[in-house]
């Protein structure tokens, strides 16, 4: 019998952006604009479609690149939009699948916080990884990453 792992992880990421709360959170509401920070990249993107709504859901499936480590196979991360306070929190349970298998499942909070006339965004990851996850610190280096592209295109527009 094959002993399986899992791993429990939470992690907290806070950035600060000198847009209001408003235009932040537009980015995470408007498909367009979260498409363009999100779902585009050093990757073959074959889908992404976002319901934004309590009950919508957010779907996003790529395959990495000649050159990555994994090149070839293919993500499809899908989600479910469990609470929306506009312009304050957002609340999204996710399930990944590498190459068909799963890989994790996320419970997401993200806070928008004014101050000083920008926004404070605080984002916790809960997690529970499988086997083939890459465990949870690639999951928050992710996020990092994908918080610097949203600072750029906020700046951008």
């Amino acid at each position: 019998m094959t002993e399986s792992t899992v791993v429990h992880n939470t992690f907290v990421l806070e950035r600060s952006y000198p847009q209001p709360p408003a235009r932040v959170f537009a980015a995470f509401a408007q498909p367009e604009k979260k498409r363009r920070w999100y779902a585009e990249g050093d990757h073959e993107l074959q889908q992404y479609e976002l319901e934004f709504k309590v009950g919508g859901g957010e779907r996003m499936r790529y395959r990495f690149k000649e050159g990555h480590p994994i090149a070839g196979m293919e993500i499809d991360n899908s989600g479910t939009f469990q609470d929306i306070v506009p312009e304050k929190r957002i609340v999204e349970a996710s399930k990944m699948l590498l190459n068909g298998k799963p890989i994790s499942v996320s419970l997401v909070t993200l806070e928008f916080v004014e101050k000083d006339g920008g926004t404070e965004l605080i984002c916790t990851h809960q997690g529970v990884f499988y086997e083939g996850s890459g465990g949870p610190q690639m999951r928050e280096m992710g996020w990092k990453a994908l918080f610097e592209k949203l600072g750029k295109d906020l700046g951008s527009k």
